[in-house]
């Protein structure tokens, strides 16, 4: 452990220049202390650091000196994979790990290269949750994490959308984390499920070990499933006018399933500017709601129950101002 650190200080010093304790601290989440003894150790080992006395001073290398220890672990190379996602990597317990690899591929880079991705860091931002929603933080996460880097079989207690519990036990084969939700994929009595973390209430590991399945595929599988879902959760379709504000409004009322169907059926606007799309909507009294959302921006036209169910609750809704 304190290997890896005393290289991921040298790392640290070789990329971005001269450091004070506290800044080296904060970047290893370690105490001042421990910073003064692992420069005292670098130094003992023949790595020259530099101590720069006074307010602006800090630690640095040697101007020229480089090295060239930059393997990767295993963890490294698969925490590498979440890079460009740091809050999941850190709610998987790979923050310090992750951190650690990007040293060591920036320290690798040539010296025009490693400029150029700091600069793609300083103005390219990855902010992966919706507005409004942050990151899930489930208690099991990372015990569920480990359970599907060493495929091992799980018995769990859940609580389904109904309030009621169940216990399964499964083959963990992926996590996903969707719009700030996370969500496992697993495998139980030969079908393929999926499950979200954040109702998982107990977690047991069986003891027993599983062969992961050569014909899973966890991206087909989380495209598969996203697609059933949206048909399950948006049974109908409206036939609607939009207005040019209507349309501008469907990716915020109804997100991506919305802007899909405009751009797949939306016809030319009108010489007033309204045009007609097909909308997916969910069941009865929430698919009201969703269209009522849009105000005078939106007409139903089909089917008739949903456009009668919309003309009734806009007349009792006029009434209440008359």
């Amino acid at each position: 452990m304190r290997a890896s650190r005393l290289l991921s200080v040298l790392l640290l010093l070789q990329n971005r220049g001269r450091m004070t304790a506290e800044e080296l601290a904060e970047e290893l989440e370690v105490s001042v202390r421990t910073v003064y003894r692992d420069i005292d150790a670098l130094s003992a080992s023949g790595v020259p650091v530099y101590a720069d006395r006074g307010r602006t001073g800090g630690y640095r290398l040697v101007d020229g000196y480089r090295t060239r220890l930059t393997g990767l672990s295993e963890e490294e190379a698969q925490a590498l994979a979440l890079a460009g996602v740091p809050a999941a990597a850190a709610e998987l317990g790979l923050g310090t790990v992750l951190a650690a690899a990007q040293l060591k591929v920036v320290a690798a880079l040539p010296a025009d290269l490693r400029a150029r991705a700091g600069t793609v860091a300083e103005r390219f931002l990855l902010d992966v949750p919706g507005w409004f929603r942050g990151v899930e933080s489930p208690s099991r996460l990372a015990e569920i994490a480990g359970a599907v880097w060493e495929s091992r079989r799980v018995t769990m207690r859940y609580r389904r959308w109904d309030d009621s519990e169940v216990t399964r036990t499964l083959d963990p084969l992926g996590l996903i984390l969707k719009a700030g939700n996370w969500y496992l994929a697993g495998r139980r009595d030969g079908t393929d499920r999926t499950y979200r973390v954040s109702r998982i209430i107990e977690l047991q590991d069986s003891g027993e070990s599983f062969s992961r399945p050569t014909d899973f595929d966890l991206a087909a599988y989380w495209r598969g499933w996203s697609e059933q879902y949206e048909r399950r959760l948006y049974p109908r379709v409206a036939v609607v006018r939009l207005s040019s504000l209507g349309r501008d409004l469907v990716p915020f009322h109804m997100g991506a399933v919305g802007a899909r169907a405009l751009r797949e059926t939306g016809g030319e606007p009108d010489d007033d500017g309204w045009s007609i799309v097909e909308l997916p909507v969910e069941p009865r009294g929430p698919a009201l709601g969703q269209l009522l959302r849009f105000g005078p921006e939106l007409q139903v036209l089909a089917p008739a129950d949903l456009r009668a169910e919309v003309a009734e609750a806009v007349a009792r809704m006029g009434s209440h101002y008359a």
